[in-house]
């Protein structure tokens, strides 16, 4: 696995001097690593603007754009990036400096190919339990769909890309009817089928990488469909509540709000949003009053 995941790592280096480039991306490239080269920072970002790079290994006295306003850049711009620099044994930037500038670490120039291999091994290994917790921290642990958290950043983000992007964004709030009494009657091992019965309806009723599925906290789920009509929306929705009830968990059904997410300009935005919330609660509340085992729409 360790050399799978190594291979996939993307290594930037940035050196005004060519044979240093050279020599450091013959290394980090034998050590088994996907490695890239820059003459300096402005090229550096230019290969951080089309390409996803893991970690950058940067000089800090370079012409032009110099190590530390390259870090700052990074830091602010590409937080998904880490960065190491290297130093020469005369430069005044201490290990201090550099690391509360943001990088994760700091290497003395020359470079000594042990401490290379064991750096970036371990900068590797700190990324990867990073995005580790982070992924766990977003997921529900019992139906392994994302959680409320990850719903509340997921929200934001995909209400700001839709109004950038000018497409529709339509939201799901979607409740199972009965279900306490479903619990009660059957026991809570029961009802956790039933929870991770509807997430896999949910995962299998949508578009993989287009649409998201969420469990918010008990039998409340939610679905946002970018780029999906309300006509569209519907469908999916309805096809939810079918499938729901051919799974004849015997007395529940699904009531589902639906309304599209159209930012309102005139509004700030964290209000806006607050406000299609509550829209899409208001509507999944009202198909619980009409009888429960439908859909309500607010367009």
């Amino acid at each position: 696995a360790m050399e799978e995941t190594k291979r996939s790592v993307v290594i930037l280096i940035v050196d005004d001097d060519e044979l240093v480039r050279m020599t450091l991306s013959v290394l980090v490239g034998s050590l088994g690593y996907h490695c890239l080269v820059a003459g300096d920072g402005v090229e550096a970002l230019a290969v951080l603007r089309s390409t996803q790079v893991d970690l950058v290994l940067t000089d800090i006295v370079m012409p032009g754009m110099d190590g530390l306003e390259l870090l700052a850049h990074i830091h602010e711009h590409h937080r998904d990036t880490d960065v190491i620099v290297s130093t020469g044994f005369h430069e005044k930037a201490s290990y201090a400096e550099v690391i509360k500038a943001g990088a994760i670490d700091f290497i003395k120039k020359p470079i000594d190919q042990a401490e290379l291999e064991a750096k970036l091994a371990r900068a590797i290994r700190e990324r990867t339990l990073v995005r580790r917790l982070e992924m766990l921290s977003k997921q529900d642990s019992l139906t392994g769909i994302l959680n409320r958290r990850a719903f509340d950043e997921c929200f934001s983000a995909e209400v700001e890309r839709a109004s950038r992007q000018k497409y529709p964004l339509m939201l799901a709030l979607i409740d199972v009817d009965n279900f306490k009494e479903y619990n009660d009657r059957h026991g809570h091992h029961q009802g956790d089928k039933v929870l991770v019965g509807l997430a896999d309806i949910l995962k299998e009723s949508t578009r993989e990488s287009v649409d998201t599925c969420f469990r918010l906290g008990g039998d409340e789920f939610a679905l946002l469909l970018p780029q999906a009509t309300a006509s569209q929306g519907t469908e999916v929705v309805q096809r939810i509540l079918l499938s729901f009830l051919e799974r004849e968990y015997t007395g529940t059904s699904l009531s589902i709000g639906l309304v599209s997410c159209k930012r309102n300009k005139k509004v700030p935005r964290t209000i806006d949003e607050q406000a299609m919330r509550e829209r899409a609660d208001q509507a999944m509340y009202d198909a619980k009053k009409s009888g429960k085992n439908c859909v309500v729409t607010r367009i």
